[in-house]
């Protein structure tokens, strides 16, 4: 009887001489780090609803599901007419666009906490900047993350995580106070000793998907409590939970209100996106004002080459056939 791993090899030898080939292209012979698997990872050709198929004609149930951001599964009729639309139309018009306004207005129907909003091209884009707009609205420098709690891949962000973090200078995360996940106590001991904090982020469900849980209701209350009454903006990074844990997050679920909120590429319907939103005064620190004082000294530049382009306005969304 073969063992599972022969088993494995046996029926995938398109993706085994593929990984071979992308050994010669790519890191570690990947795109992505959670790609990486022994012996070889799989590689896909097309997927449609719950399911995707591979280069050997494997059929699989999709949990993967785009890492959590195809809600509608794979290639949706109604996201690909969409899609298809604006491909014809411009990928990238340079301008504004009368879509963005509906894509916020979208947003802001679903997170009642969301007053603004500011596009970005992923999640860790998003937490990059929730962190820098705390910054520049406090005055204070340090932000209090929780620890293994997943933000990106920003130098600040792997701070805390459950893994060393190579190329990283040990400066970036001086600026970051790392506590245990769900030690409320903990939070407060720091609030208390040190005046500089401007800001504390965290997965609102716990670290990893959810998976090392605290008790939250308890803990969110708590959290809004204590960083209201130390002027810290609180920033829930609603990557994982956004408009799965309820159709507002997280956030809406448990009847918390942040200052801040984080999402990525599920705003943008699966394609490269993300968001920043939240309080009107803190993602104004973005805005021109029209005083050279304030746009050259105080306002958060952000020069990014691209923001995704929102879809057109869907059409009925036919069944699957």
């Amino acid at each position: 009887m073969a063992t599972i791993l022969e088993e494995y090899i046996a029926k995938h030898p398109g993706s085994a001489q593929r990984y071979e080939e992308a050994l010669q292209l790519f890191p570690g012979g990947v795109t992505h780090d959670n790609r990486y698997a022994q012996p070889f990872p799989l590689y896909m050709t097309h997927g449609a609803g719950p399911r995707k198929w591979d280069v050997d004609g494997n059929e699989y149930i999709d949990y993967v599901s785009g890492h959590g951001a195809l809600l509608l599964g794979h290639s949706h009729p109604a996201i690909v007419t969409a899609v298809a639309q604006q491909m014809a139309r411009g990928t990238h018009l340079g301008a504004c666009t009368e879509e963005e306004i509906r894509w916020a207005k979208a947003i802001k129907a679903l997170v009642p906490s969301v007053e603004k909003v500011r596009f970005h091209s992923s999640g860790t884009e998003a937490t990059l900047m929730a962190m820098r707009l705390a910054r520049a609205y406090t005055g204070k420098n340090k932000i209090i993350k929780l620890q293994d709690h997943f933000h990106g891949w920003h130098d600040y962000a792997m701070a805390g995580s459950d893994r060393p973090a190579p190329g990283i200078p040990a400066s970036s995360w001086g600026s970051v106070v790392v506590v245990p996940s769900g030690d409320i106590r903990a939070v407060e001991e720091v609030l208390d000793r040190d005046s500089d904090i401007a800001g504390l982020i965290l997965e609102p469900t716990g670290a990893h998907y959810g998976q090392l849980p605290f008790d939250t209701p308890n803990f969110l209350n708590g959290l809004r409590e204590v960083t209201a009454g130390h002027g810290v903006v609180l920033i829930f990074d609603e990557v994982v939970t956004g408009f799965r844990a309820s159709p507002g997050g997280a956030q809406v679920r448990y009847g918390i209100t942040p200052d801040l909120t984080t999402m990525a590429k599920i705003v943008a319907g699966a394609l490269p996106g993300g968001a920043v939103g939240g309080r009107a005064d803190i993602i104004d620190m973005i805005a021109h004002r029209g005083d050279p004082e304030w746009d050259n000294h105080h306002r958060v530049y952000t020069p990014a080459t691209s923001t995704p382009i929102p879809l057109p306005r869907w059409p009925e969304r036919p069944a699957w056939s």
